[in-house]
């Protein structure tokens, strides 16, 4: 009498344990475990850590190397935006001449890099190659030319105020000061992460960007404006205290538009991601379009308040 409830209590118990077993291998398929999870990130992170450090030496190097690194360098990170931006709107079922825009933004930062009266020029010559293209091409239609035309003109033409950056001073100093104004975008984007994560509870463009939060943008702000001020504390700038601020808001500001331009772009289209050039990041016009608009941003205030 007292062997079989003994025997089934062990079957239960034998029953417990291989549905524990299938549901851990299930969540095992699944990679829901606590230490893949844990493991994954770790990865994530150290893969997003890796590339963007590359990303950051390679970028100074050049910076501090000279006006014509830096040039080379812009144009590569334009070309490659273009790219990326050329390859979501296919995606949308446009049709852009890419032979003409990736040449127009190789060609908008090296006019830059003598004046920006060639700049202009290389514009013109570009809005009129893409005019002729439609002329002679009877299956393009208006979008096709304004895609082609826009292309250019977002990922080259605004990447052109760190070539203007770095020609304000052709010594070291130069290389440093445009890599702060860039370190400025870091640092908002850096700063917005880590508040948003903590303390985010109001969405600031939920359609286009749910993860982005008003306590992420105002934190946003204040790692912007810090290093504009060091800007100024250090002398890297003829910048007194009160326009390290307000360039440091501007420049914040618009970083964020870039950001949440982009993303309206990527959701359009249907994608996560511009492109996979860097891992952890994703496209290179991922890593650049807070850069875009921040950085003109700031180009403007200090050219219009006499600081450059």
């Amino acid at each position: 009498m007292s062997e079989e409830p003994t025997q089934s209590k062990e079957e239960r118990k034998q029953v417990e344990r291989e549905e524990r077993e299938r549901k851990r291998l299930e969540k095992h398929d699944l990679g829901q475990l606590k230490g893949q999870q844990a493991r994954g990130k770790a990865e994530r992170f150290l893969t997003r850590t890796t590339s963007g450090v590359i990303y950051a030496v390679v970028t100074l190097g050049c910076l501090l190397a000279g006006q014509i690194t830096t040039t080379l360098l812009v144009c590569v990170y334009a070309w490659l935006c273009c790219s990326e931006f050329y390859r979501m709107m296919r995606m949308a079922g446009r049709m852009p001449n890419e032979l003409i825009g990736l040449i127009a933004s190789l060609a908008f930062p090296i006019a830059a890099s003598f004046s920006y009266v060639w700049t202009g020029a290389a514009v013109y010559v570009f809005v009129t190659a893409v005019g002729i293209w439609y002329v002679l091409t009877p299956r393009a239609n208006v979008s096709d030319v304004a895609v082609t035309i826009f292309g250019p003109l977002y990922t080259s033409l605004l990447f052109t105020a760190i070539v203007y950056f770095r020609g304000t001073d052709s010594s070291i100093l130069g290389g440093v000061f445009t890599f702060a104004v860039m370190l400025s975008i870091w640092a908002n984007d850096a700063f917005a992460y880590i508040v948003g994560t903590r303390f985010g509870k109001h969405k600031l463009a939920p359609k286009i960007s749910p993860n982005k939060s008003w306590e992420g943008f105002f934190g946003g702000m204040i790692g912007s404006v810090l290093i504009w001020v060091l800007i100024s504390v250090l002398k890297l700038s003829s910048l007194t205290i009160p326009a390290a601020i307000i360039t440091g808001i501007v420049c914040g500001v618009f970083g964020v538009f870039g950001d949440l331009f982009e993303s309206r772009i990527k959701r359009s289209v249907g994608v996560k991601d511009s492109g996979n050039l860097m891992p952890g990041h994703g496209g290179m016009l991922d890593r650049s379009d807070s850069m875009l608009f921040g950085c003109m941003a700031a180009a403007f205030v200090l050219r219009m308040g006499g600081f450059l």
